[in-house]
């Protein structure tokens, strides 16, 4: 269900677009839904898919596309790893590799106390830090060596008592 609060929210980006162009706020209205609710679900891609005028199946492409739209439950730190070439050359797949042992989970999966998910993702666009990742989307996180995982990892985890 999508509270008044993000209905008044949707209004606002489709105000920025002429009228004829509303179905332009798709990707804000998808960013409002996961801002409130922690993901998209099918539910929520039909609400989009009425309230911009659009094809359901429109706006589960926007969806499925980006990754920054989780299309089921994730955990409180979504930790997504660049594996694209660049990084693949420094050290992208060990980075990978090493976070699926410390936190006993494979890509695309999240850990039993719901604190961490684990994402493979595409070039973040700073090859030069690489091996690098996105915590939660928006802090980009550069030269992820073991040691830096580590304080990354646990840092996250004193911040949730479970040190």
């Amino acid at each position: 269900m999508i509270s008044e609060k993000s209905k008044a929210a949707f209004a606002k980006e489709v105000a920025k677009y002429p009228a004829d162009q509303r179905q332009s706020a798709v990707m804000a209205c998808l960013r409002i839904v996961q801002q409130e609710q922690g993901w998209v679900s099918s539910e929520s891609e039909k609400f989009v898919a009425d309230y911009l005028g659009m094809a359901l199946m429109a706006v589960h492409e926007v969806t499925s596309f980006y990754n920054m739209y989780n299309q089921r439950p994730v955990g409180k730190y979504k930790l997504n790893v660049c594996t694209n070439l660049p990084c693949q050359l420094r050290n992208g797949a060990q980075a990978m590799a090493y976070l699926k042992n410390k936190l006993g989970i494979d890509n695309n999966q999240t850990t039993d106390d719901g604190l961490f998910t684990l994402q493979e993702c595409e070039c973040l666009g700073a090859c030069a830090d690489a091996p690098v990742m996105l915590v939660n989307d928006t802090n980009m996180c550069s030269f992820m060596s073991d040691d830096k995982l580590d304080q990354l990892v646990d840092g996250l985890c004193a911040l949730e008592g479970k040190a």
